[in-house]
Formats: structure tokens, C-alpha cells, sequence
């Protein structure tokens, strides 16, 4: 789908969303421009906008926050450092979106690497924090080199489009699953999810379904008591922590090598995916850039690399954010709103977050899911070339391997690209001819 032009017109007009074209060539793509996102914001807030918006804020200010401020507390760090990394993956996360979403007029959404708080927090055992810190901003010069270079760009264009969906669904089908899995556990307050998904879907589809999940399950968590806020490391009003950062060839290799690849392999690659399959052209190479910029100034605050983010923006670019694609970059904005006030209200808003129920949390998440998987999969096996490629990269990214510390959707690339170039050539020759 085109970005629309920079024009006080379109903002009264909206054109059909035309088929995805090839990213651009150019190293930083160009795009409508901040003002004319700006000019177009208040007729695209709407009741499905602010509603997948916060329904994607929701789900990122709640499990992943605690993977950071649980793995971190572990590891000795002290509450007001927690807290200032806190603040500098949600704010400059936040600022990623608003940033983009405005400039492209597209539901891009910036926050952080989950795969990559798993692995920071696993290594930080054996170096000093301020290590830890140095290959924070070592990852962030990487992904901004790769951005920067085109090469990225490059990459995207040339790998077959059913494979990078099949990617995606492979990719986010555990979000999907994990509606059954906490339907087993917790099965009043997901049912009462599910009942307020459905019933949102039929009779008022101007307004996300995952909304009328999230208000029935908070109904149903306060029928059954279960809510329970969790004690953690950050509580209260503290300052951020500039943190002086210290380079150490070891931490560089365990950290921040792998975190660059987590970026651009994994938080980009997904990103991407989900844009294409709802009919955008992603900025890939500002997408990378920008994930590069977030890793060089969320380290300043003891923050790992803030950068686009797939999930999130799965949620805010799929039909549960309306059924106008130009209007969704809205939703992108209300969730960088929030994620920059939870970033910067740390200490006060994890108390809130950690009270939900974490399975209200995955039903939500999954329901909103629901429109993104439906057209990843029609991407993936709908055009009859690279189905076998394609299958290889949904087993491969629905597996959860990650060999070299590289999480499955950049190995279900490598192996749906191998898998097609030697069971189907025909296939790349035929795309090659247009």
C-alpha cells in the first residue's frame, strides 16, 4: 500500500489499499512527512484506533516488563537502575513509534526485543553492568551500520514474499495457542474473553473485538479474584540513571553481537512480514535505522535496545485497528503515547500492569492476533509458489529453536529460502521475470 502524499487533501480522502510494491531502493526511504501525520491524526482517532492501541500497550507493558524487571532484580540490579531501564526501552520504544507511524503514516511500532531481554538478563551473571551497557550500544552502531547501508533493503526485496509470510504465521500462531493454554488454567476469565470478543466482532465492528475481550475478562478477573499485583524491584518515583558505559570484548560477543542479529533478524524481519501482509510498503531501511538510533540512546539510560517491534505492531496494523488501513497508523500512535507515560511512570504503572492475569493477558493478545494470521497464512499458500519453502519456514519458526542464541524466524527465512531454491528454482525464475 503506497503512503499517502503529502497533501491537505488526503486527509478528507481515503484511497483503497493497493498491493504491496517492493521496498524502496533508496537507503532512508522517503514518506509523507511528520506534519502531514500530524494533519491526518484527529480524523483517523477513532474507537478501533485507540482500542488496538491499547490493547498492543497492554500486552507490552505487562509479561515483557517483567521478563526485564524479574531477570534483572536477579541479578543484583538495583531498583532505581531497573527502573531506568525501564524508562529507556518504553520512552525511546515509544518515541520510535511516533516517530515513524507520523512520518510514514503506517502502523510501525517501536518498544524492544523480548528475545533479547531473555538473553541480556541470562548474561548479565557474568559481566559488570556497565559492560553489559557497552554491548548495548555496540549492537545499537551494528543495526544502525546495516540500515544505513541498504542492505537490509537489498534483502527484503529479493526474499520470496510467501516465505516471509509463512514467517509470520509461523511466528505468531503461539499467540493463538496461548488462548487455549490459558483458556485451561484460567477458564472463566478467558471465556468471558472470548464471549466479549465475539460479541464485540458481531454487533459493533467499529470498535476492536480484543477491546471487548480485554473489558470482559477485567469483569470476569474481578468476579473470580484474579487479580494479584506482584511484588517487584521497581516501585515508586524515580529518576532515570545515566549510565557510563564500560567495552568489554567478552560481553560484546555474548551480547551484543547476538542482540544486533535478535534486531534486525527477528523484531525487523517480523515487523516487516506483518506490514506486507497487510498490503503496506514498510520503510525497512528507516524501520532499521531507527531500531539502530533507539540501541545508542536506550543504553544511555541502562535500557537495551529499543526498536521496532513484531508483535505490537501485528496488533495495530491488523483489521482489529479498523477497516481503513490508511487510518491505523493512529493506533500506533496511542500506544507510543503510553508506552512513553509507562516508561516514564515506571515505578507507579508495573504495580498496575503485573495485577492483570497473565491468561487475560494471552487471550487478548491472540484474539487481536486473529486477522494478522488469517492473512500470513493466505499470503503464505495462496499464490502456489514456494508452498514448500513456505511450509519449511512455518514448521521452523512455529519450532522455537534458536541455535547461536538467533531466535526462529530468522532461521525459518534461511530454511524456506533453501528449502525453494532447491526443491522449487522454477519458482525464483518466475518471480525473477516479474
Amino acid at each position: 500500500m503506497a503512503a499517502p502524499a503529502d497533501d491537505p487533501a488526503e486527509d478528507t480522502v481515503t484511497d483503497p489499499p493497493r498491493p504491496a510494491e517492493p521496498a524502496s531502493s533508496r537507503r532512508i526511504e522517503p514518506g509523507p512527512g511528520i506534519r502531514s501525520g500530524l494533519r491526518g491524526l484527529p480524523a483517523r482517532l477513532n474507537p478501533a484506533t485507540i482500542g488496538a492501541g491499547v490493547v498492543a500497550a497492554v500486552f507490552g507493558c505487562t509479561g515483557p516488563a517483567l521478563i526485564v524487571i524479574d531477570g534483572a532484580a536477579a541479578n543484583g540490579l538495583p531498583g532505581e537502575l531497573i527502573s531506568s531501564w525501564i524508562f529507556g526501552i518504553y520512552v525511546f520504544g515509544g518515541l520510535i513509534s511516533l516517530v515513524l507511524a507520523l512520518r510514514y503514516r503506517m502502523p510501525v511500532v517501536g518498544a524492544y526485543s523480548i528475545p533479547g531481554a531473555v538473553l541480556v538478563v541470562g548474561a548479565m551473571a557474568s559481566y559488570p553492568f556497565a559492560e553489559v551497557v557497552g554491548a548495548f550500544l555496540v549492537a545499537g552502531v551494528l543495526v544502525l551500520a546495516l540500515g544505513l547501508s541498504g542492505l537490509i533493503g537489498v534483502v527484503s526485496r529479493w526474499l520470496p514474499l510467501p516465505i516471509v509470510m509463512a514467517m509470520i504465521a509461523g511466528a505468531l500462531i503461539r499467540f493463538g495457542t496461548g488462548v487455549v493454554d490459558a483458556a485451561g488454567s484460567a477458564p472463566w476469565i478467558v471465556g468471558a474473553a472470548v464471549v466479549g470478543f465475539l460479541v464485540l466482532s458481531r454487533f459493533v465492528p467499529t470498535v476492536p473485538g480484543a477491546l471487548g475481550a480485554l473489558g470482559a475478562g477485567l469483569v470476569a478477573a474481578v468476579l473470580t479474584t484474579g487479580f494479584s499485583a506482584q511484588e517487584t524491584a521497581v516501585s515508586g518515583w524515580t529518576m532515570p540513571t545515566l549510565v557510563a558505559p564500560a567495552f568489554d570484548l567478552g560481553a560484546i560477543l555474548a551480547v551484543g553481537i547476538p542482540l544486533a542479529v535478535l534486531v534486525v533478524a527477528a523484531e525487523n524481519a517480523q515487523a516487516y512480514g506483518v506490514l506486507l501482509s497487510q498490503g503496506y510498503r514498510p520503510p525497512i531501511n528507516a524501520m532499521t535505522v531507527a531500531s539502530g538510533i533507539g540501541g545508542l540512546l536506550a543504553p544511555l539510560t541502562g535500557g537495551h535496545n529499543a526498536n521496532i517491534a513484531g508483535p505490537m505492531t501485528a496488533i495495530c496494523s491488523g483489521p482489529q485497528a479498523g477497516p481503513d488501513p490508511e487510518a491505523r497508523y493512529a493506533a500506533s500512535v496511542v500506544n507510543g503515547l503510553i508506552f512513553i507515560a509507562f516508561g516514564v511512570l515506571a515505578g507507579f504503572a508495573v504495580t498496575a500492569a503485573t495485577a492483570l492475569p497473565s491468561e487475560l493477558v494471552a487471550a487478548v493478545a491472540g484474539l487481536a492476533m486473529i486477522g494478522v494470521l488469517v492473512s500470513s497464512f493466505r499470503g503464505a499458500f495462496g499464490e502456489g509458489r514456494f508452498r514448500t519453502g513456505a511450509l519449511t519456514a512455518l514448521v521452523v519458526a512455529m519450532s522455537g529453536i534458536a541455535p547461536l542464541g538467533i531466535s526462529s524466524p530468522f532461521w525459518a527465512l534461511v530454511a524456506g529460502v533453501v528449502a525453494s531454491a532447491v526443491l522449487e528454482p522454477a519458482d525464483f525464475r518466475t518471480a525473477a521475470r516479474g
